[in-house]
């Protein structure tokens, strides 16, 4: 009897498959969902699409979570929905074919009478395929047809038969194949067409809001980091996600167990070994184990670590597969974080020493083929450190240590390197370690070291220039401008030997080498030229690579602006230097710069009697390291002393002025600045004659920034004519700006003050507040005296200080007679302990009563007193009372 025959009489609903056995119902029941199921509605609209394309696929690998999500959907549909499941090692059309006509009736869905059933396993009649086409297509409601693990089921001819049921099925049939590989349809002309709704792995991957809804199901609360950090490790894999939770809930602590447990010793592991790894073949296990020490492979990197070719078509087919290869293009591939994790102490205990060995090769292969820091990464994984410090200089990226986007992983990454690393590569790699740490004294031992070992050594210009560059630093650090010019100089002859594209390349070795010899020439004294080198970095090539010298230069352009009495350039210059990094997407706590423009924007604030700001700063400027470079901790000295001074406190200023850090050369405006600071201490004890003589070693040759205040000392200490020479002896270039010209104006008002001339007095202070004004320069004026603030009371003068020296609209009254006293010079509040005093004195209190009212010592009464009277710009008890009711604080 053939075929068409015994379809003929073949009852209409049949029992037994091709073979004569009972069908298994268990393969056409939708499968039951889990109590810790996620729903997802984003993938659930996404199914709902299904409806409007003929064929719709769910693609991923094992344990992604593709059958609950469809099973799911199916049973919200509100319609039959035919199911089957495919089974391991079935074959033959015949059998796949009675299965889904099977599949059909369970789910209740009619078929004609006279469609029969296969009788043969491995064919079917093609009019049996007709017959099913042509009933589906007449169809009012489509028909949703679902094959899952559709890979353990399709074969060529199948494929064809079902593209070609489905292809005349029309609008109604809706195919849903569930599969771990692309199903043999010809999925380029569905795709083309718009035909097909894909949902692949990537989108089944759990977002991090999902996995933490998943692992509330499973009665844990997690804080967020912790949550991402496990999506991190799992890749959102479901499985992964739903096995670890499980696991943690038998844990006491089940946070710390989902951070730290040994994948190669879960549940997990059992699930990859079982349901990827052990379906491969001996070959391609063994690929899979030796590819797992690397973060992405290709063929020629597979060929190196395994010794063998053809690598290509493997690794394609288990993409295809979703056995947790993912393809990033180019011929690149990497595994799942996880499979990888599992696979590497797979490897360990399958193949103990071999992971060294591999580690080595590949860090070989990937020098050879131009990836560093992946070369970098296996090398130190080897315990190959001679290697890896030598592939570092040779790549001409010993800066890299130095700061950038990168020096945090390098440090990690080097710091395991031992004594047993001797090469002159690795010492140059443990002197920029010690130096980028300020760790001077033995960052210069090892560069010592390297310079012998490299003496005895074939000529290794990039060797020779990392160890120029390395010098260049120890030098910056050391205060010792010469040997940073010779550094430097040497390296400009050697940059001719050395590869013009690694120069360009690591654009970050030229800027630190000039932003080092530009501190060490600001060191000596040498602001033109310091200017000139540090402008060329600030100029220079952008990026993350070179955004650290570059705040390094901007910072030291901005002290260079501020010593030579610009506030408003130096602010603006020390404020890019902040967001240098920022803008170019650095980030480095060691970051010289950024400590430095903070300490120029207190100096400034000082100068402006902005304390609260300053110390703000300072406190801003400690955060960013207290770094061994002079410039940089004699600033730090400088502006700290500056801020005690304008607070009072003369005894700790000068203390605070003594550069803390050792330098082998002198600065001669650190000196000078010192001095400076501890003749204004010496002067606001009332002690002038002391406070000139520690100037007695300043000298104002070429320095016109000191003359100013020295002249200053010596008029207080009654010394006129030595003063005014002072003044008059200098010759002001472009490069001073008004912090120093606004001191000089003050000491010719003063000393015309004194000698009764208030007219030249006055036209002085006018051109003094002409000249701080742009800047909004403050405390030269505080600090002016009593007498020169009493001459900027007069009408002709309040003008110009009004609204940034002294409050808006104060003046003299409207109407004839003499000017009253305008309100006092804008510095500081007062604070609620000097209040108390104010308020006691305007009770005509004693010194002594307002100490005992208070509860505090007859000093520190007079203490608080001196600073009341400095921030009213009074002398005495009753001008205190009636300034602090001017500006209603009593």
């Amino acid at each position: 009897m053939s075929e068409r025959q015994q379809n003929a009489t073949a009852p209409a609903v049949a029992h037994v498959d091709p073979l004569g056995e009972p069908f298994l119902q268990t393969r056409f029941a939708v499968p039951a969902r889990p109590a810790t199921f996620l729903r997802r509605p984003r993938l659930a609209a996404h199914l709902d699409q299904a409806f409007d394309t003929p064929l719709t696929m769910v693609d991923g690998s094992a344990g992604a979570g593709k059958t609950l999500l469809v099973a799911d959907w199916a049973t919200r549909l509100g319609q039959p929905v035919a199911w089957l499941t495919g089974e391991p090692g079935e074959q033959g059309c015949g059998m796949f074919w009675a299965y889904v006509l099977q599949a059909l009736r369970a789910a209740g869905i009619p078929l004609p009478s006279g469609i029969g059933s296969p009788g043969d396993a491995g064919r079917v009649e093609h009019g049996l395929l007709v017959r099913l086409a042509d009933d589906l297509s007449g169809r009012e409601r489509p028909v949703v047809l679902v094959l899952d693990d559709f890979d353990r089921m399709t074969s060529g001819p199948v494929a064809e038969e079902l593209e070609f049921v489905l292809r005349h099925a029309g609008p109604g049939l809706r195919l849903v194949l569930v599969t771990r590989t692309e199903p043999l349809l010809p999925l380029h002309r569905y795709r083309a067409a718009g035909a097909v709704t894909e949902i692949r792995d990537a989108e089944l991957a759990f977002t991090t809001d999902e996995a933490a809804a998943l692992v509330e199901l499973h009665g844990l609360r997690l804080p967020p980091e912790a949550v991402r950090a496990l999506v991190e490790r799992t890749g959102g894999w479901a499985a992964g996600l739903r096995l670890s939770a499980l696991a943690a809930e038998r844990s006491p602590d089940p946070e710390a167990y989902l951070k730290e447990f040994e994948a190669g010793r879960s549940t997990i592991a059992d699930f990859l070994l079982a349901e990827v790894l052990k379906r491969q073949t001996a070959r391609t296990q063994d690929l899979l184990l030796r590819v797992s020490i690397t973060d992405r492979f290709c063929p020629a990197l597979v060929a190196e670590l395994t010794g063998r070719g053809g690598a290509e078509p493997v690794l394609a087919a288990l993409h295809s597969q979703n056995a947790f290869v993912e393809d990033l293009g180019q011929s690149w591939y990497r595994l799942h974080p996880l499979f990888g994790e599992i696979l590497r102490a797979h490897l360990r205990a399958r193949s103990p020493g071999l992971e060294p060995e591999l580690h080595r090769r590949a860090a070989r292969w990937l020098r050879a083929a131009g990836f560093l820091p992946e070369a970098l990464a296996h090398g130190a994984a080897a315990g190959d450190w001679n290697f890896t410090a030598q592939a570092l200089v040779d790549d001409l990226a010993i800066g890299q240590l130095l700061g950038g986007v990168r020096a945090g992983d390098l440090t990690e990454l080097f710091s395991p390197m031992g004594p047993e690393a001797t090469s002159a590569a690795a010492d140059l790699v443990r002197a920029a370690r010690d130096l980028s740490e300020r760790e001077v004294d033995r960052g210069l031992a090892h560069l010592r070291r390297a310079e012998e070992q490299l003496a005895a050594q074939p000529p290794d210009a990039a060797l020779r220039l990392s160890c120029l560059l390395l010098w260049t630093l120890g030098a910056r650090l050391s205060g010792s401008p010469g040997t940073a010019e010779r550094a430097v100089a040497a390296a400009e002859e050697l940059r001719g030997e050395v590869s013009a594209r690694l120069l360009e390349k690591h654009p970050e070795l030229t800027a630190f080498l000039l932003t080092h010899l530009g501190s060490a020439r600001l060191w000596a004294g040498r602001f033109d030229d310091a200017r000139a080198t540090l402008s060329e970095v600030a100029s220079g090539p952008g990026g993350a690579a070179t955004a650290l010298p570059r705040e390094d230069s901007l910072g030291q352009l901005a002290l260079i602006d501020y010593l030579n009495g610009w506030l408003c350039r130096a602010e603006r210059t020390a404020l890019a230097a902040l967001t240098e990094t920022e803008t170019s997407g650095a980030d480095h706590p060691r970051c010289a710069g950024s400590g430095l423009g903070r300490l120029v924007l207190a100096a400034v604030a000082v100068d402006r009697g902005e304390l609260a700001r300053a110390q703000t700063l300072l406190d801003e400027a400690a955060d960013c390291g207290n770094p061994r470079d002079p410039v940089t901790a004699t600033s730090r000295s400088l502006v700290t002393a500056g801020l005690l001074l304008a607070r009072d406190e003369p005894v700790a200023a000068a203390a605070a002025a003594v550069p803390t850090v050792p330098a082998l050369a002198a600065s001669p405006w650190a000196e000078a600045r010192t001095a400076l600071i501890t003749s204004a201490a010496h002067l606001a004890e009332g002690r002038p004659d002391s406070a000139v003589k520690v100037l007695d070693d300043v000298s104002c040759a070429g320095e016109p920034a000191y003359a100013a205040d020295i002249a200053w000392a010596q008029l207080a200490a009654g010394n006129r004519e030595a003063a005014i020479g002072l003044l008059d002896d200098v010759r002001p270039g472009d490069r001073t700006g008004p912090r120093v010209t606004v001191r000089a104006a003050l000491v010719r008002a003063r000393d015309a003050e004194e000698a009764g001339d208030t007219a030249t007095a006055r036209k002085q202070l006018a051109h003094a507040l002409l000249e701080a004004r742009r800047e909004r320069l403050r405390r030269p004026f505080l600090e002016a005296g009593p007498r020169i603030r009493r001459l900027l009371d007069s009408p002709s003068l309040q003008g110009l200080a009004a609204g940034w020296l002294t409050p808006e609209g104060s003046g003299p009254p409207d109407g004839p007679g003499p000017a009253a006293y305008a309100p006092p010079l804008v510095v500081e509040e007062l604070s609620a302990r000097e209040r108390e005093v104010v308020d006691g004195l305007a009770d005509l209190m004693s010194t002594e009563e307002i100490a005992a009212h208070l509860y505090v010592s007859v000093n520190t009464v007079k203490t608080h007193l001196k600073s009341v009277y400095r921030k009213l710009g009074v002398n005495g008890r009753a001008d205190a009372v009636r300034r602090a009711r001017e500006h209603g604080l009593i």
